[in-house]
């Protein structure tokens, strides 16, 4: 007998104890009700009640809720595909201008080479004439300026 009452005072007075250090936080909801729970809300900030001493906390402290977390690590993804989304239009531009180049280049050595040059149109040959031969050389001047030469920032645009 004196052992199950023993037994019962030891549990009497440990139950508190350990219904104490349970964790309870209050907040306020889009309505100004304030509310008391035993677990953090979804999509609200808390502040932790010490309930021995009646004071609250910030339950989040420095610690982000999952949702946050989740909100940030959806925005560097989406900064870091737009960053490789960038590159690669980068990448490609230059390319292009390389290409572009190569051709302009080759365009006048050919140009340069040959006083005659001789062309298809409409399934016929002919060859161009000194005007048409002077407007095809400055066309490949010019092309051979804007993608030869250093990047330029309507090219960037």
């Amino acid at each position: 007998m004196n052992r199950k009452i023993l037994t019962l005072t030891l549990l009497l007075a440990v139950v508190p104890g350990v219904a104490m250090s349970a964790s309870v936080y209050k907040w306020t909801d889009e309505n100004g009700v304030t509310h008391f729970g035993d677990r953090q809300p979804t999509g609200s900030k808390a502040e932790r009640v010490n309930v021995r001493s009646g004071t609250s906390s910030d339950a989040s402290g420095n610690r982000q809720s999952p949702q946050e977390r989740l909100q940030n690590m959806q925005e560097q993804q989406n900064e870091q595909a737009e960053q490789r989304k960038e590159t690669a239009v980068e990448e490609a531009r230059r390319k292009q201008r390389e290409a572009n180049c190569a051709t302009a280049r080759s365009n006048l050595e050919l140009i340069e080479r040959n006083a005659r040059i001789r062309i298809e149109e409409n399934g016929e040959q002919r060859y161009l004439s000194q005007e048409e031969i002077a407007e095809k050389k400055a066309e490949a001047l010019r092309i051979a300026e804007e993608n030869c030469g250093p990047v330029k920032n309507s090219d960037q645009q």
